[in-house]
């Protein structure tokens, strides 16, 4: 075996309702899976197919912990989602086949910063920075499938205990199973993937101080503390 010539980073962990810790391999997100947050973005949901981007592994912040404000924002902004954590990995997968494919559930916060995802989108350049920066992505403990995949349930946000974000998940155009099945025809999915389907309408700016909540309804949820 060839020795490491620098230390092994450390691999990021979500807890788990059983106790037990999930391996993360990469965040997978998809983008404006919910028409209202479409419209709200400037964008026609009737005419998009699933899109996606990434975050890095290590942009989870597990456990409820603190969240640091990012550099170079004045927008920091939070978006509630669902959280997909993918058990068994494949390629082509089929519709029909797909939730076979998921170990668990969570509630998770894409955070993003949306003045430099704006400058970008004017420049035609891609997302990186704007949201796969460090700690964007707080997730609650993931929640095993066990049969009961959630197709519906009322998804919220709360800043300070004030109500931001409020949907369903019957509201996703895309479904867990059809979002899975698009994925897969791109890239293999494989144990510890954790996919991130998208936020209903009403986000919002974050400051330093805010106690941010999201919660899903037979999921559970996420809290974390902008510091």
């Amino acid at each position: 075996m060839t020795d490491l010539v620098v230390p092994a980073p450390s691999l990021p962990t979500v807890p788990t309702t059983t106790g037990g810790r999930f391996p993360v391999r990469r965040v997978i997100c998809v983008g404006r899976n919910y028409a209202a947050h479409a419209r709200e973005m400037g964008h026609d949901p009737d005419r998009e197919p699933p899109f996606f981007f990434t975050k890095p592994a290590d942009t989870v912040v597990a456990d409820d912990a603190d969240t640091p404000y990012p550099p170079l924002t004045q927008q920091l902004e939070h978006e509630v989602e669902l959280v997909v954590a993918i058990g068994t990995g494949g390629t082509d997968i089929a519709v029909e086949d797909a939730l076979a494919h998921v170990w668990g559930y969570a509630v998770g916060i894409d955070l993003t910063r949306r003045d430099l995802q704006a400058e970008a989108k004017r420049l035609g350049r891609p997302w990186d920075t704007a949201k796969g920066f460090d700690a964007s992505a707080p997730i609650g403990a993931i929640r095993p499938a066990a049969g009961a995949d959630p197709a519906t349930g009322a998804i919220t946000l709360t800043v300070d205990g004030e109500l931001r974000q409020s949907g369903d998940l019957a509201d996703q155009i895309w479904s867990v199973a059809e979002t899975i099945a698009a994925l897969s025809r791109s890239v293999a999915l494989a144990p510890g993937d954790l996919l991130m389907t998208g936020t209903p309408d009403g986000v919002g700016v974050l400051a330093r101080g805010a106690e941010v909540v999201g919660t899903i309804a037979g999921v559970g949820s996420v809290r974390t503390r902008i510091v």
